[in-house]
C-alpha cells in the first residue's frame, strides 16, 4: 500500500471546542503546512470559505494562490446544507444549492463534495420513511449527475447524528441512488458507532460482529472518500461520535486499513478528521507520522 497524501479537516479548529474563536482559514492552513500535512480539507461553514463569500473567480483565485503558497492541495469540499435537508425539499432546491457549491469547486479545483442527509435520526412511520427515502436519494441521484458532468465526485459521510446510520440503511442508500458518481464517506469513528455501538440507531439495534473492519468489507465497491480517527465509544454531546486522538481509542487500525484495503488503497487523499477535539492543536501534529507508520506497517 503506498502513503496517500494527507490532508485535515479545517472543521476541526471551527467546531465544538474552537466554536467561540475559531481559527481563521488561514490560520488553519498554515498550521498544516508546518505539521506536514499535504493539504486541506476544507470546512463550508463561516468563518471558513463560503461560496456566498467566494463568489467570483478572483476571490476563489486569490484563496487558491494561498494555499499554494503553503504548498497545500485541497482533499475535499465540506458546505453547509443545513437550509436544505435533501429528504425534505423539492429537487430544484437542493440543486440549486448544489450548482452554487459546484461553481465555487470548479473554480479552485476540488474534486470531492461531501454530503450528509442532515436531518436528524428520528423514526417515521413506515410510509414516511419511504417518502422521505425516495426525495433523499432522488435528490442525491440528480445532484450526483449534476456533480460528474462537472469533475466533482459526490459523497455522503454517514453518522449516528443524521438519519440513516444502519449498516443496512447506509448500504441501501447507496445502491438505491445508484449512480456511479455516488460514493460513500468512511469515517473510521462513524463507523465504530455504528457498527460496535449502534449509537443513535431508531428501533432495534443492528451491529456488526466484525466492527469496523467488517463494515469496511460491508461497503467494498461503495467507497469513494476517507476520514481517519480514532473513537472512544462515545458520543459527543449526546449528538454525533467522539473523535478521539490516535491511540486513545478503541479502533485496531491495523485490522481496518488491512480490510479497507481494496477500498482505499488507490485513493488520492486520505483525511484526518478532528472535529469537536479539543487536543487538535497538539495531537493534529502527531497524525501525518501516526498514518505512516501504519501504512508501513500493514505492507
Amino acid at each position: 500500500m503506498k502513503i496517500p497524501k494527507i490532508s485535515l479537516g479545517s472543521w476541526a479548529f471551527s467546531f465544538g471546542p474552537f466554536e467561540n474563536a475559531p481559527w481563521t482559514f488561514s490560520e488553519v492552513s498554515r498550521y498544516c503546512a508546518e505539521t506536514g500535512y499535504d493539504g486541506i480539507e476544507i470546512n463550508g461553514f463561516r468563518p471558513h470559505p463560503h461560496p456566498d463569500d467566494f463568489d467570483t473567480p478572483s476571490k476563489c483565485t486569490e484563496l487558491r494562490n494561498e494555499l499554494e503558497n503553503f504548498g497545500l492541495g485541497i482533499s475535499g469540499y465540506a458546505p453547509d446544507f443545513r437550509h436544505v435537508p435533501p429528504n425534505e425539499v423539492d429537487k430544484s432546491v437542493f440543486l440549486a444549492e448544489v450548482e452554487k457549491m459546484i461553481r465555487f469547486m470548479n473554480h479552485l479545483n476540488i474534486e470531492t463534495l461531501r454530503v450528509d442527509t442532515i436531518s436528524p435520526p428520528v423514526e417515521y412511520e413506515p410510509a414516511d420513511y419511504e417518502s422521505h427515502f425516495k426525495k433523499l436519494t432522488n435528490n442525491w441521484r440528480a445532484a450526483s449527475q449534476e456533480c460528474q458532468k462537472n469533475g466533482i465526485l459526490m459523497v455522503w459521510e454517514y453518522e449516528p447524528g443524521f438519519w440513516l446510520n444502519k449498516p443496512s440503511e447506509v448500504k441501501r442508500t447507496v445502491e438505491t441512488v445508484g449512480h456511479d458518481n455516488f460514493k460513500l464517506l468512511f469515517d473510521t469513528s462513524h463507523s465504530y458507532m455504528g457498527a460496535v455501538i449502534g449509537a443513535r440507531q431508531t428501533g432495534d439495534k443492528e451491529l456488526l460482529d466484525g466492527g469496523v473492519a467488517e463494515y469496511a468489507r460491508y461497503l467494498e465497491g461503495h467507497i469513494g472518500h476517507f476520514h481517519l480517527i480514532d473513537s472512544d465509544g462515545t458520543l459527543h454531546n449526546d449528538e454525533t461520535s467522539t473523535h478521539t486522538p490516535f491511540g486513545d481509542g478503541l479502533i485496531n487500525f491495523d485490522e481496518v486499513l488491512t480490510a479497507l484495503n481494496p477500498s482505499v488503497e488507490n485513493l488520492e487523499w486520505w483525511c484526518v478528521d478532528f472535529c469537536f477535539c479539543a487536543t487538535t492543536e497538539r495531537d493534529g501534529k502527531l497524525a501525518v507520522p501516526f498514518i505512516k507508520d501504519l501504512v508501513g506497517r500493514i505492507q
